[in-house]
């Protein structure tokens, strides 16, 4: 560990509850957003450790409480109630650089266990159909010609991303209207992030970001014609 490893420190710690996220911004500058069950199943606590075998199960695992342990570590209380992980700014930065290794190890030794790693109770998961309520607001109540909908969610439709994208796509030659930078959109009455997750029983409003919709698309230009 180098002096300026050492010195690394979270400079914001949020919790996006829905999508099971731990996002950090460190005094490096980089951000990354954690999954709850990479953290929980990484945690170093003696028990977990003593245990000689990954943990499993933790696919729907999420963080209940984030306490202060004085100015170098934080508690995560997890809701299956693994409450005794104590993560230093070290070992949080060190999980987050290396997310993508520790996570493809984890795997390998999920393989090597013999468990199939999936997320009980999840319908996008198990392919049980999912159903939300859009609300349309402002301007694109007007131009899609209707306020509200109930809608099935395709299996690809899990985070915010994907559901613009959706929408996007059947919409056709409206879609430009739901580009990423012209909505701003909620779920359950709470603004999201993009990777904010979608789940059955959602209500979703798409919120424009100006008053105004944006213009559409030029057409493309037809190619000059040239005589033989």
């Amino acid at each position: 560990m180098t002096d300026q490893t050492s010195q690394i420190h979270p400079t914001e710690i949020n919790l996006h509850s829905k999508s099971r996220i731990l996002s950090i911004s460190f005094s490096d500058g980089q951000h990354f957003d954690l999954p709850c069950e990479y953290l929980r199943v990484h945690s170093h606590a003696a028990e977990v450790r003593a245990m000689g075998r990954p943990e499993v199960g933790k696919e729907n695992v999420n963080i209940d409480r984030i306490e202060p342990q004085g100015n170098y570590a934080i508690r995560l209380v997890f809701d299956d109630g693994h409450d005794t992980g104590i993560y230093s700014w070290e070992t949080l930065h060190d999980l987050a650089v290396n997310h993508e290794r520790y996570w493809a190890e984890y795997l390998r030794k999920l393989e090597a266990a013999g468990y199939r790693r999936g997320a009980a109770g999840d319908a996008a998961a198990t392919g049980r159909q999912r159903h939300a309520r859009i609300l349309y607001f402002a301007y694109l109540a007007q131009y899609l010609r209707k306020e509200s909908e109930e809608v099935t969610l395709p299996a690809e439709v899990t985070d915010v991303t994907a559901l613009l994208g959706w929408l996007r796509r059947r919409e056709r030659e409206r879609g430009y209207l739901l580009a990423d930078e012209s909505v701003r959109v909620t779920v359950n009455r709470q603004f999201t992030e993009p990777f904010t997750r979608i789940d059955d029983g959602d209500e979703i409003a798409v919120v424009p970001t100006s008053p105004t919709p944006p213009p559409p698309p030029k057409a493309p230009r037809a190619a000059p014609e040239h005589d033989g």
